[in-house]
């Protein structure tokens, strides 16, 4: 009810309803091209997935969330963020026309990561340029509503356009058509950001720009402030410490799943078919997790703390998540992925909360944004480790054994640190974005859209 609430007060503005459009068309856009790059790299029959294969994609879907966010914003507040979004989707309509050709071609190698590294550093770019435009489409008193149906309606979206490519996938058996699809759907939002006035989303021209080079240093200082600030505030800091282990022990996880459902339940030399049907349960089931989590954790905490239900989500993914992949069957293993993925958007939305109440307003911003670095890093090099440790089938007693001992490791030392705490009064404050992850296939998108650098 909030929700619909919310969404009948914004998209009362008109100029609020022709900028969503286009966002809307991009996020499902951004979903499908996921599931279509995962498709091309894992799951036709003349390619073999292995754990170097899944290290690159995994790098190039999170690394220009990580790195090209704060430094955006140097060049948003000079152009006109009308023109950034047309040209940027036209940009990427060519790129991924060209990395359809190649698709069909059967290129391989560096050249599909490397285009591929600049369609989605384009989308973070469009993404952030999105966010930064809200605030002239809607009255300041509508901000915070205008920002949670933004959220919400964009993480819903994406996982649309992935489930449409886990389905087209299953009727074309390749990645090209999905690309062109997807081709579409960027010339779309396109069109769609053109209706706007080409002055209408700033920025505002009686505001004076400082130089390149002087904002690109003020932010890199400030940032290094921000960890300043954080490693001052021990709760703030724990609280990003133990999710950065959840999140390298969640990306092994997710590595793994990936290639059991390719090369260990179905033949590496099959088409795909049943491994990526096989494989959408799970991500269907870790989703779901991450949906109970976002429910039950507002109703739990006020009751328990949150410091405790970060511990008692560090359990049950040790404990649990041992005990339902260890048979190395699919169905306890979608089990698995319910409760890992319940696990891990518990410990977020825990971490998030802790972070903003522990952090002064004016280094808030700069913060997050050195928190995101570390939740996308932490995934990333899990990928690496990945490479040079698992089997090309996933299944590894070894890693699992170590994974679920660093899951327990990393909530002893956090209870260690904070105590089996008294919740305090109120409830759990809202993360600051929804984090809605598309789990196992696509990669989390976890970024800042809407947290300003201070």
């Amino acid at each position: 009810m909030a929700f619909s609430a919310d969404f009948s007060v914004v998209v009362a503005h008109r100029d609020f309803r022709r900028l969503f459009a286009p966002r809307l068309a991009v996020q499902a856009a951004d979903g499908l091209f996921q599931v279509a790059l995962a498709s091309y790299v894992f799951f036709t029959p003349q390619r073999q997935a292995t754990p170097t294969a899944a290290a690159a994609t995994f790098a190039t879907l999170l690394l220009p969330y990580t790195f090209a966010g704060p430094f955006a914003g140097v060049f948003l507040d000079r152009w006109r963020r009308r023109h950034v979004l047309v040209r940027t989707s036209l940009v990427r309509t060519v790129l991924v026309c060209l990395l359809a050709l190649l698709t069909t071609l059967g290129v391989r190698g560096p050249a599909i990561f490397l285009i591929a590294l600049v369609i989605l550093s384009g989308g973070r770019f469009y993404m952030t340029t999105l966010s930064a435009s809200l605030p002239h489409v809607v009255a300041r008193r509508d901000l915070v509503m205008a920002n949670s149906v933004w959220a919400t309606s964009g993480s819903i979206v994406a996982m649309a356009g992935a489930a449409l490519g886990l389905g087209l996938h299953q009727i074309w058996h390749t990645a090209t058509p999905m690309m062109l699809m997807t081709a579409c759907g960027y010339l779309l939002a396109a069109g769609l950001a053109a209706l706007l006035h080409p002055d209408r989303l700033g920025p505002d021209r009686d505001q004076s720009a400082v130089p390149v080079r002087q904002a690109i240093g003020e932010l890199v200082a400030g940032l290094v402030g921000g960890v300043r600030h954080l490693a001052e505030r021990p709760a703030a800091r724990r609280a990003i410490e133990v999710i950065t282990v959840q999140r390298f022990c969640y990306g092994t996880g997710t590595i793994a799943t990936l290639l059991l459902y390719r090369n260990y339940f179905h033949s590496p030399n099959s088409n795909g078919d049943a491994a990526m049907s096989g494989l959408a349960w799970a991500f269907a089931a870790g989703s779901l997790g991450y949906l109970v989590a976002a429910l039950i954790t507002p109703e739990v905490t006020p009751r328990i703390g949150k410091s405790n239900w970060i511990i008692i989500s560090m359990a049950w993914s040790a404990v649990l998540g041992f005990a339902l992949v260890a048979p190395y069957e699919a169905p306890p293993l979608v089990g698995g992925a319910f409760l890992i993925g319940m696990s891990a958007q518990s410990v977020k939305i825990c971490v998030d909360t802790i972070v903003q109440e522990n952090i002064d307003d004016a280094f808030r911003g700069r913060v997050f944004a050195f928190y995101d670095m570390l939740f996308n890093c932490a995934f990333v090099a899990a990928a690496a480790v990945a490479s040079l440790t698992m089997p090309e089938s996933g299944k590894s007693y070894a890693i699992l054994f170590g994974v679920s001992l660093a899951y327990a490791l990393a909530g002893l030392w956090y209870l260690r640190a904070v105590g089996w705490t008294r919740p305090a009064a109120g409830p759990v404050l809202p993360s600051i974005e929804p984090s809605v992850e598309l789990a196992p296939i696509v990669v989390p998108i976890e970024t800042a859209e809407y947290r300003s650098f201070d």
